[in-house]
């Protein structure tokens, strides 16, 4: 079955909570200068003396809030750090470099300024964006593992033109979001999380997407679906590799070609959750997640295609 590289957005979440709010006494929050003026949010905690890191990054105008269950379920046997993307959360608003590319230059900063050694990064949605561009840019370099979650990478202009209702219905839901931001934030949500207990949060999560002006929203996936093909960097992932799913996603035979592009990935797919299934199922994202840093990222190489 052929899926558009838009069909993702029907799933998209704005699912955050406020960056400086944490339950957790064990987390540790701090900024990150990555020059012209831009302070990227970062939480972390874990074990401070762990071999290996893991680096969250959360999708479209979402914060390191919605990690915060997972990062728990890996305290004891890794450190965890999850940022607020530029123009997301705590981090500054910036009206220049909202696109993957230049968030791959954040992270980067943030590994060097952080000393962060042996990571794992772990991208949702937009984020998978953000380390197809990070791989793409600086390679495997202090890389053990990617953990591509619930969106495959973007096909670009073409792509996009090769389908135009799909375009025409992503263009259509752009306005709606600029015209009534906190209605359509609240639809999403409730579109994407299935699970009671993560819908308890939904209030909070508008109220930090908010955070995001609607300009720079549509600029963002503008820029990170539309303006640029990034499946040539699936290349460069020399990396362990766990590719997850939501069983449920309109997107799931794009993301199983991925997988298949990436030498060596796993596919792992979630059943009974939306497009944030790691807060629909968090048991079973947390065990493939710690399963992945104990059989292959550990290793440090891929496993046998």
């Amino acid at each position: 079955m052929r899926t558009s590289p838009l069909g993702w957005l029907a799933w998209l979440g704005l699912l955050a909570a406020t960056a400086r709010v944490w339950a957790a006494p064990a987390l540790r929050e701090g900024d990150v200068d990555v020059g012209d003026g831009v302070r990227i949010h970062y939480v972390e905690g874990g074990r401070s003396d762990a071999a290996t890191t893991v680096l969250f990054v959360p999708g479209w105008a979402t914060t390191a809030a919605v990690w915060r269950d997972a990062m728990a379920a890996l305290a004891d046997e890794a450190r965890v750090v999850a940022i607020d993307p530029r123009s997301q959360g705590a981090s500054t608003i910036s009206l220049r470099g909202n696109t993957p590319e230049q968030r791959a230059h954040d992270l980067c900063a943030v590994i060097r300024s952080l000393a962060l050694s042996r990571v794992v990064l772990v991208g949702w949605s937009q984020g998978v964006q953000d380390v197809a561009a990070y791989a793409a840019a600086f390679g495997g370099d202090g890389i053990a593992g990617y953990v591509l979650v619930d969106a495959p990478v973007a096909g670009g202009a073409a792509a996009s033109i090769a389908q135009p209702d799909a375009l025409r219905q992503t263009l259509e839901r752009f306005a709606l979001y600029q015209q009534h931001p906190r209605e359509y934030l609240d639809g999403m949500m409730n579109a994407i999380i299935r699970s009671p207990p993560a819908r308890r949060r939904i209030a909070e999560y508008v109220e930090a997407g908010l955070r995001t002006p609607p300009d720079l929203g549509v600029a963002m996936l503008v820029a990170d679906f539309v303006a640029y093909d990034r499946r040539p960097a699936l290349a460069k992932f020399d990396r362990p590799t766990l590719v997850v799913a939501s069983a449920l996603s309109p997107e799931l035979d794009a993301q199983r070609r991925m997988a298949e592009a990436i030498r060596g990935a796993r596919f792992e797919t979630v059943a009974d959750a939306g497009h944030a299934l790691f807060l629909d199922q968090p048991e079973r994202f947390n065990a493939l997640l710690a399963g992945f840093l104990h059989r292959y990222a550990a290793a440090g190489t891929p496993p046998a295609a």
